[in-house]
């Protein structure tokens, strides 16, 4: 944890870079690429922010918090993507998300843990909770363009409608998943508890009863450093976002590509790391929930929300995915739900995921410029 600090104070560097780069009119690319660096240590520290947060704040509104600030910095890209018109690139880089969180982050968790311990387990109730949450979200973006092809006359006002009402009932799910996992099954996500403390861990917990006073994180200082990498963060993406044409046009590089490849990793980095690092110390249930459980709020939480804030700010964004971006992100689930079904991962699953991300990865960069 410390050397993951030590990078995320390093890389902190790249905020005034990226600002001078901008004000002194360097090349776009330049611009483009310091924001994105810039976007990987602010998003690690909101992650820690909400995390000490939670210390004080409970398991019940804790819970909320993490579900909430998630994938706020997605959200917030997306925002300024959506504002500035750049729809086509806002829904690429929702279905890059999922498929990021599915492909990548998985594969990297069930091949390097694996190289560690032969073989690593997790709760398989979970994985099937989680898997029929995913095809909701399938069925839900397949749809509405599944509509589009099937029946003629459908014009954008109607189009737009739909998305708004199936984005409600997807919030609607959402809300009830949060419902179930901390309050009604609670003892489904409490990995470990049933085995009971570790003689080290009993003796830990002792010592921290003792002073528990002076270890209990400073609230507002939390509070504030989630607050200035928020809004640190809402600037970086007008930059990233502000150049994003120009600087792919001068890599050789499409917008569905930047959409659903780069600008995912920029933003689920810091949770990236998380994921695989947890995933070595054979915390495989851990890992799992961070990867499909950022997908699923993706899917059900930050989608929906984009759908109604494009609604309100007269940029009509509605759930008509193309029909490459739907097949790529049912393959994704798909091959997810398959290998997570029986609650056992190995080196050998995770290079499958990661062999799945490759050839879409290569699939999207050889695909057509967005319309």
């Amino acid at each position: 944890m410390l050397l993951r600090n030590l990078i995320f104070y390093g890389l902190l560097i790249f905020i005034p870079i990226s600002i001078a780069a901008h004000l002194q009119h360097w090349n776009s690319v330049i611009v483009f690429l310091t924001a994105a660096i810039a976007i990987i240590p602010l998003a690690g520290w909101m992650g820690t922010a909400t995390e000490e947060i939670t210390v004080v704040a409970g398991p019940t509104l804790g819970g909320l918090l993490n579900a909430t600030f998630g994938n706020a910095t997605e959200l917030i890209i997306a925002i300024v993507a959506l504002n500035a018109g750049l729809i086509n690139v806002v829904q690429a880089s929702l279905t890059g998300s999922i498929i990021s969180n599915l492909l990548l982050v998985m594969g990297l968790s069930m091949f390097l843990g694996g190289l560690r311990y032969k073989e690593q387990e997790f709760q398989p109730i979970i994985a099937r909770v989680n898997a029929s949450s995913m095809n909701l979200a399938v069925v839900a973006l397949l749809l509405p363009t599944a509509l589009v092809y099937t029946a003629e006359g459908i014009i954008p006002p109607s189009m737009q409608t739909l998305s708004v009402a199936v984005a409600f009932v997807l919030m609607g799910v959402y809300g009830l998943t949060l419902l179930f996992s901390m309050r009604t099954h609670t003892y489904l996500y409490d990995v470990g508890v049933a085995d009971g403390p570790t003689a080290a861990e009993e003796v830990a917990d002792a010592n921290l009863a003792v002073d528990d006073s002076e270890i209990r994180p400073n609230v507002w200082l939390w509070i504030g450093v989630l607050l200035g990498a928020t809004i640190l963060v809402a600037v970086e993406s007008e930059l990233l976002v502000g150049t994003l044409e120009a600087a792919t046009h001068q890599l050789g590089l499409t917008e569905l590509f930047a959409g659903v490849i780069l600008l995912p990793v920029v933003g689920n980095a810091a949770e990236h790391a998380t994921a695989v690092t947890v995933a070595m110390k054979n915390k495989m249930d851990l890992s799992v929930s961070v990867a499909v459980g950022s997908s699923l709020q993706i899917a059900l939480f930050v989608a929906p929300l984009l759908v109604i804030i494009g609604w309100l700010i007269g940029q009509p964004m509605d759930l008509n995915f193309s029909p490459f971006e739907l097949v790529a992100v049912a393959v994704a689930v798909l091959l997810t739900n398959s290998i997570s079904s029986d609650g056992r991962s190995n080196w050998l699953e995770g290079i499958l995921l990661l062999a799945t991300y490759t050839i879409l990865a290569i699939a999207f960069y050889f695909h057509p410029m967005l319309p």
